[in-house]
C-alpha cells in the first residue's frame, strides 16, 4: 500500500488510455517518496520538487501534467505553492522553476487537520487516524496548519494564481468521502479567484474512487470509469 508498485496496473491502464485518446507518446513518471513515520516534512516536499525539477530539465513544463491522489495530491498542491512562493521572492532572471501545464488531483487531502473531516457510512478513511498521520507528517519543524504543508489553509488568491498551472486544475473526488467538504471549498475558492479549474464530484463516490474502482469493480467499463474521466480532462485541458 502506498508504493508505486501498488499503482502499477492503474498507471499502465492510464498510459494505455492516454494513447487511445490521441497522445502520440505519453510517459508517466512516478515518485517513490518517503512515508511517515520514517520521515516528516519537508523531506517529502523536497523529494517532489527535486523530481519535478529533474523532469523539467529534460522536458518543456508546458507539456507536463502533475497528478496524485490523497496525500500525493497534497504534495502536488504544496509543491505548486512552494514554486510560486520562491518565484515571487526572486528576480525574473533567477526564476528557474516554471509551473506545469496542468494539475490533476484525485481526492486531495486539502486541509491536513480540519473540523469538517467527518467519517461517513461508506468511506474507508477515519478522521481521527488522518489527523494523527497529519501531525506525524508535520513533525516538529512546522505547524500543521501552515499553508505550505496544508494547502487548504491558503486563502491568498494571488498566491494561488501564481501557483496555478498554465492550463489549470482538475479535481476528481467522491461525494461520500471524508475530504469532500474541504475539496469543495478549494474548488469554490479557485472559481472566485478566477483560477482555471474543473472538477468531477462522483455521486456516492468514496475516497480516491478512480483508483478503488480499478480494484473493486467487476466490469472493464466500471473499472476504467474514473480513469476515462481523468484522461478526458487531460485531453481537453491540453488541447488534444
Amino acid at each position: 500500500m502506498g508504493s508505486s508498485y501498488f499503482y502499477l496496473e492503474f498507471l499502465i491502464a492510464w498510459l494505455s488510455l492516454l494513447k487511445a485518446s490521441g497522445f502520440r507518446n505519453p510517459a508517466i513518471f512516478t515518485l517513490e517518496y518517503t512515508l511517515v513515520p520514517d520521515q516528516a516534512y519537508p523531506v517529502q516536499l523536497q523529494q517532489a520538487l527535486s523530481a519535478y525539477k529533474n523532469i523539467c530539465a529534460n522536458h518543456d513544463p508546458g507539456r507536463i501534467v502533475v497528478s496524485g491522489d490523497s496525500a500525493g495530491a497534497t504534495l502536488i498542491l504544496s509543491m505548486l505553492l512552494h514554486i510560486a512562493n520562491d518565484n515571487k521572492e526572486q528576480s525574473s532572471l533567477e526564476r528557474g522553476v516554471k509551473v506545469p501545464a496542468m494539475a490533476v488531483l484525485i481526492s486531495p487531502w486539502v486541509t491536513l487537520v480540519s473540523p469538517r473531516d467527518k467519517n461517513t457510512p461508506s468511506d474507508y478513511l477515519d478522521a481521527d487516524n488522518l489527523h494523527l498521520y497529519a501531525r506525524q507528517y508535520a513533525g516538529s519543524k512546522v505547524a500543521v496548519h501552515d499553508p505550505l504543508i496544508s494547502p487548504g489553509n491558503c486563502k491568498d488568491v494571488e498566491w494561488w494564481r501564481r501557483a496555478s498551472p498554465s492550463k489549470g486544475f482538475y479535481f476528481c473526488y467522491g461525494s461520500e468521502e471524508v475530504f469532500a467538504p474541504e475539496i469543495r471549498d478549494l474548488v469554490q475558492l479557485f472559481n472566485v479567484a478566477e483560477v482555471k479549474v474543473g472538477s468531477r464530484e462522483e455521486r456516492g463516490g468514496i475516497h480516491a474512487w478512480p483508483v478503488a474502482a480499478l480494484f473493486l469493480s467487476s466490469t472493464t467499463a466500471q473499472r476504467q470509469k474514473g480513469l476515462r474521466v481523468i484522461v478526458e480532462s487531460i485531453r481537453e485541458g491540453m488541447g488534444i
